[in-house]
């Protein structure tokens, strides 16, 4: 249904965690975090969690996710065994994450086989209400909205920069944002316009960071 209400569209949250872009071609998926959203909330209990087995030992950067090594990355399973989860979790999906867009570059690189029906960006969002605010980050937008405690609460044993306890948080911090700027109303289209981003290079309607008439 096109004009559904946004909380009533096929909603995931996604994190992914990497190896840094200065890899470039050669970027490994570390961690993967998807989050169903249920009534505009995490729904924690059919979320999908797992580490992801690179294949090589992973040098520690300053930018490293806490807590990944590369003795704890060998055991968990590769990229090829999570695969047929992921694509079952996200193709035809809305996959809600904080600055998708650098998530996506890699999921699509190495996983072109998945096809969303499209990315939603809460950090867009954000920009559109705190548009002189230079702390739009993930962790600090869900300190500014006091989320933070309730991330920890449903992520249990998660932590900042690990990609289950960053899905949570951005399935929080996008129920927050559109009921801030839009109230219950608007429609996943409408949603969609605003804070959309390009999946390979299609067209999004107004990129000028203006916010677009709605109704």
């Amino acid at each position: 249904m096109p004009n559904q209400l946004w909380m009533a569209a096929p909603l995931v949250a996604f994190d992914l965690e990497g190896t840094g872009g200065q890899d470039r071609e050669n970027e490994a998926i570390l961690e993967v975090g998807v989050v169903p959203l249920a009534g505009g909330r995490p729904d924690v209990d059919r979320a999908y969690h797992s580490i992801v087995n690179p294949g090589r030992r992973i040098p520690r950067r300053p930018w490293s996710p806490p807590g990944l090594t590369s003795d704890m990355l060998a055991l968990g399973p590769t990229l090829d065994h999570i695969l047929p989860e992921l694509m079952a979790r996200l193709n035809g999906a809305y996959i809600v994450g904080h600055n998708v867009t650098v998530d996506w570059r890699l999921l699509s690189l190495r996983c072109p086989g998945i096809r969303p029906a499209a990315l939603i960006d809460t950090l867009k969002l954000a920009r559109l209400i705190r548009s002189g605010s230079r702390r739009n980050s993930l962790t600090a937008l869900l300190t500014h909205y006091q989320l933070t405690d309730e991330v920890f609460h449903l992520a249990v044993g998660g932590q900042p920069h690990r990609a289950l306890w960053d899905a949570v948080g951005a399935g929080l911090l996008l129920r927050t944002l559109v009921e801030k700027l839009f109230g219950q109303t608007i429609t996943v289209d409408k949603l969609r316009q605003v804070a959309g981003v390009p999946i390979n290079g299609e067209a999004m309607g107004d990129e000028s960071g203006q916010l677009p008439l709605l109704f």
